[in-house]
């Protein structure tokens, strides 16, 4: 695949695909390593003279974290100097493209408020969104490689209309993902996304939290109580988690919230009509003993509701673990970093950080990723 040393843009307009999807709390984006990361491609293009125009995303269309890419650019001009424009293939985000000069860049508004972002039509004739841009450029790049596992028009559906190549940030993701030995790697997964840590669970070691462990233990026949209503949500997960159960750690003790205080329980405690935010402290020395004898270790998640007070403490006793571990630890995802920093996790002995979460986990599962095939 072509890098950013593959073409001379000097001069050139470039579309830029990076991927700044942040954590939304009281209607602004907190900024963290993403934002940080992704502006080092687009200011490598500004020092060659190239005019460079920024696509991204933020949220989904029906979330509260579905918002304007206003803040994100404010968050973007710490480390890149970088004009804001709210629109995307419309008449003012057209004038500013065609007006911008050698070493200026803008970042065009949120590609989701698009339909066509999310669900790009099948010919890519009939795509407004690519049709209406692309001839407006010389080269696209793909910098955002946790988005990369996705069919999306900014995605995959430029780089059939322009000379392509993958910036800096997921070239680092690649070369670093390259180093990572699945057959002695612990998996530490959680967090509140647990469709794609299922393609993991055919690894021999899995350590368990977070959704994810609560599913598993719903496998293995435990009735949770109100977090019962998972079954519904995700019957397919359930299945393929059925048939790795003797791979998965599982655990033993929780916390829930009572009174508006942790309280911690054990599975003779089960059912309850609460919601399980955390793992106990059992669990947590258990987990502990098990990443510190570890020749590799990937951790993808948070084990608890971090964002609620009392409730990271079985996160924070984790990352602490891995942060000591003299394994070679892959920690990723961009809500798990931004736990990191909560946590002053030192991110200097973490071996590879990265901020892609799904796309990081099909890569290694095997998975062709559209991104990456679009690239080629």
């Amino acid at each position: 695949m072509n890098t950013l040393d593959s073409f001379d843009f000097k001069g050139k307009r470039v579309l830029v695909r990076i991927d700044i999807n942040s954590e939304v709390r009281k209607g602004k984006p907190i900024g963290g390593m993403r934002i940080e990361k992704s502006s080092k491609t687009i200011k490598e293009l500004i020092d060659k003279k190239a005019k460079v125009v920024v696509l991204a995303h933020q949220g989904r269309p029906g979330k509260e974290d579905f918002i304007s890419l206003k803040e994100h650019a404010k968050l973007l001009n710490k480390y890149v100097k970088i004009k804001f424009v709210d629109d995307i293939i419309g008449a003012k985000a057209i004038d500013s493209i065609m007006n911008l000069k050698e070493g200026e860049s803008v970042l065009l508004e949120n590609t989701r408020f698009l339909n066509e972002e999310l669900s790009p039509a099948k010919n890519i004739r009939d795509n407004t969104f690519v049709n209406t841009l692309a001839p407006l450029f010389d080269y696209y790049v793909n910098d955002a490689f946790s988005v990369s596992h996705r069919i999306q028009s900014s995605i995959t559906e430029f780089p059939k209309k322009l000379k392509s190549c993958m910036g800096r940030l997921m070239e680092y993701e690649l070369s670093k993902a390259g180093e990572i030995k699945l057959k002695d790697c612990l998996f530490i997964l959680g967090g509140a996304k647990p469709d794609d840590a299922i393609l993991l669970l055919k690894n021999k070691n899995v350590i368990t939290t977070g959704v994810l462990a609560n599913l598993a233990l719903i496998a293995r026949g435990f009735s949770l109580g109100k977090e019962d209503e998972l079954k519904e949500k995700y019957e397919e997960a359930l299945k393929e988690i059925k048939k790795n159960i003797n791979n998965i750690m599982t655990p033993f003790d929780f916390a829930i919230e009572e009174n508006k205080k942790r309280k911690e329980i054990t599975l003779a405690s089960l059912p309850v009509d609460s919601k399980i935010l955390d793992i106990g402290s059992g669990t947590a020395a258990k987990y502990i003993s098990k990443i510190l004898t570890a020749k590799t270790i990937f951790m993808k998640g948070t084990a608890g509701m971090c964002e609620k007070e009392g409730f990271g403490k079985g996160t924070k006793e984790l990352m602490k673990a891995v942060e000591m571990a003299s394994a070679f630890k892959i920690v990723s995802g961009g809500n798990t970093a931004t736990a990191m920093d909560s946590f002053k996790i030192n991110k200097g002995r973490i071996d590879y950080l990265s901020l892609s979460g799904g796309a990081l986990v099909y890569y290694l599962a095997g998975k062709k990723l559209p991104g990456l095939e679009a690239l080629k």
